[in-house]
C-alpha cells in the first residue's frame, strides 16, 4: 500500500511541477483570478506544495531542496526571456522560503513511504 501511496504523490508531484511551470509562464492575462493574490505568497506557497509532494513521494531531502531550488531559478530565467514576465530574485528568494517550509510542513506532518505509524 505504502509504495502505491508513493506513485500517486510522485504523480501528483509531476503534475504539480508541470502547473507551476505553466502558471509562471502564461501572460498574466491567461492567469485564472483565483491565482491573482500577492506574488511572494503565491511562490512560497506553490513551492510548499511542490516540496511537501516530493518528500511525501520518498525523494531525499537534499535532493529535493536542490532540485527545487534550482527549478524555481530556471522558472526565473525563463520568465525572464519572455515580453510579458521578468524574472525576479526576489521570487526565487519567495521560491526558497517555500521549500523551505515544505521541509518543515513533512518533518510536522509526514505521508507517504517515510509516513510515522
Amino acid at each position: 500500500m505504502t509504495h502505491l501511496l508513493a506513485h500517486a504523490w510522485r504523480w501528483l508531484f509531476w503534475f504539480a511541477m508541470a502547473a507551476t511551470l505553466l502558471l509562471s509562464l502564461l501572460p498574466p492575462s491567461g492567469i485564472p483570478p483565483v491565482f491573482t493574490f500577492w506574488d511572494k505568497a503565491q511562490h512560497a506557497l506553490g513551492f510548499v506544495v511542490l516540496a511537501w509532494l516530493a518528500l511525501a513521494s520518498g525523494m531525499r531531502t537534499h535532493r529535493v531542496v536542490g532540485g527545487l531550488l534550482l527549478w524555481g531559478a530556471v522558472i526565473e530565467l525563463l520568465q525572464s526571456l519572455t515580453s510579458w514576465r521578468q524574472g525576479d530574485v526576489w521570487d526565487w528568494v519567495a521560491d526558497a522560503v517555500g521549500v523551505l517550509m515544505g521541509c518543515l510542513l513533512y518533518r510536522l506532518w509526514p505521508l507517504g513511504p517515510t509516513m510515522r505509524p
